[in-house]
């Protein structure tokens, strides 16, 4: 039996590919924090290097903050991560009144998109806004 020596440090942490991460907090900057260690905690365990992590941080803070001004009274928070190999998916969103995409842009998108490295937005039917992130550890051929 032969192991594949491209196998991630994430796989040997027990982090398989498909391992998905929700999180559901109201909709009030005081629950941030949460998200940010929840953030930092992913990260670490997939090898990400100390200053992507804290990029990671803070893009999701930003993307949280972005949406959290258009949030309805009352709705929740949902932050999902999907951690890859060697990426991590995270998408946050929240109900609103309108269902307005953010503006891309603003310079709150321009330093999302250069901390996240892939950023996008979309809009449910449900007036649910998401904003969606990737980011790859350095290092990644992906």
């Amino acid at each position: 039996m032969t192991q594949d020596t491209g196998a991630s440090a994430a796989a040997a942490h027990g982090a398989a590919s498909n391992d998905v991460v929700t999180i559901k907090l109201p909709a009030a900057g005081a629950y941030l924090s949460v998200l940010r260690t929840a953030t930092a905690g992913l990260a670490a365990r997939l090898d990400f290097t100390l200053d992507e992590i804290e990029d990671l941080r803070i893009a999701v803070d930003e993307a949280c903050a972005m949406l959290l001004t258009q949030a309805l009274p009352g709705a929740d928070l949902e932050c999902q991560f999907a951690l890859g190999p060697d990426s991590m998916r995270i998408s946050v969103s929240v109900l609103t009144q309108d269902g307005q995409e953010p503006s891309r842009d603003t310079f709150a998108w321009t330093v999302l998109s250069a901390l996240a490295g892939e950023v996008d937005s979309s809009a449910g039917v449900d007036n649910r806004v998401t904003i969606g992130l990737l980011k790859r550890r350095s290092g990644s051929s992906s």
